[in-house]
């Protein structure tokens, strides 16, 4: 396995700046996740360190080596695509066997059998070694797919939304397998994903990423608890961060068009601002400070949304299970002050 770092990366494609000055690095053995929605650059950083695309600016290094002039195959990564690419007409034991017959390997028929033995087992895939890839579900396919990158234990595992392909319940199966059997085998990967759930719950580092360029580099817990900017802030957390125009008066926050005044959480707050709020931080209480109406409700069995009006402003809520509040009933509740995100007008972070 390797370490995997990007310098300065810059890619132009015609109108448009895909990766600008972008830098970061990944460690040997290490879940790590780009995460952003759709034309951030996800893919193309991917594609730059696979050596599928050439960078305009910049280096990339393996090990510290770097890895600019060596080809894609000289590269020894194996990128996994959010297309299964199998070939339909031949067996899955042949798809995985694939990738070790190619005339640059030649790896003997002996071994090919070892390694694929072991990467169905590990994927749970033994019992469909013999069928046809045209005859799998798409879950069966995506795990013959990762199994094609397991046999050849490259240097580094690229996956381009591997999941984003399957049904709610069977994403969220693959994630615990695919981040269980990365910690068991100790491989570098990178995966690319615009979901920020897979990003919380897979990657041991996460890099976010908004149109070409790297926005916050951290843990999840970084990432979530704090965030760098409101665009972070936004992109993490369901349901998303309530956020509002507060300013600063005599010691307590305010937020704009309502009746909520909080203890200002940072001494050196400018005057106007932006106020974060996570909605499991606002607290139902038969005792609460802060009073509102409920004017919305989303029951989703293990926790309920609720929808909180103040004022002009609505405030959301999660609370765990069921609850007995109904629309329009009165609401007392607390902000947990501990917890409170405060952003300035450029919509970058304010130090506490």
């Amino acid at each position: 396995m390797s370490n995997i770092e990007l310098r300065q990366i810059t890619k132009d494609f015609p109108g448009v700046t895909a990766l600008k000055d972008v830098s970061f690095s990944v460690k040997d053995g290490e879940f790590f996740v780009l995460l952003g929605p759709t034309g951030a650059g996800k893919t193309t950083s991917l594609r730059v360190i696979s050596g599928l695309e050439r960078q305009d600016e910049g280096s990339v290094l393996f090990d510290g080596a770097p890895v600019d002039a060596l080809t894609p195959a000289d590269r020894d990564v194996a990128f996994v695509f959010q297309q299964y690419s199998l070939y339909p007409t031949m067996s899955v034991y042949d798809n995985l066997a694939f990738p070790l017959r190619a005339p640059l390997r030649r790896v003997p028929e002996p071994e090919i059998r070892k390694r694929v033995e072991e990467a169905a087992e590990k994927l749970r895939i033994s019992h469909l070694l013999k069928r046809k890839t045209a005859h799998l579900s798409g879950g069966e396919m995506q795990r013959v797919s990762i199994g094609r990158a397991i046999v050849r234990n490259p240097r580094v595992f690229l996956m381009d939304e591997p999941l984003s392909n399957l049904d709610a319940k069977l994403r969220e199966a693959l994630r615990v397998e695919l981040k269980h059997l990365q910690k068991t085998q100790g491989s570098t990967t990178l995966f690319v994903t615009h979901d920020q759930i897979e990003a919380l719950t897979m990657a041991d580092r996460i890099a976010v990423l908004s149109e070409g360029r790297i926005i916050q580099e951290g843990t999840p817990d970084d990432i979530y608890d704090r965030p760098a900017t409101t665009y972070v802030a936004q992109l993490v957390g369901t349901p998303r961060i309530n956020l509002f125009e507060a300013s600063r008066e005599n010691g307590t926050v305010r937020v704009k068009g309502s009746e909520l005044h909080i203890p200002a959480p940072i001494a050196t707050l400018p005057a106007s601002f932006l106020l974060g709020i996570r909605p499991e931080d606002v607290k139902p209480d038969p005792g609460g400070q802060f009073g509102g109406t409920v004017v919305l409700t989303e029951p989703l069995g293990v926790e309920t949304i609720l929808h909180i009006e103040s004022g002009e402003q609505t405030l959301l809520c999660l609370v765990p299970g069921m609850t007995s509040l109904r629309l329009g009933g009165e609401v007392r509740f607390n902000i947990v002050q501990e917890k409170l995100h405060c952003f300035g007008l450029d919509r970058k972070r304010v130090a506490s």
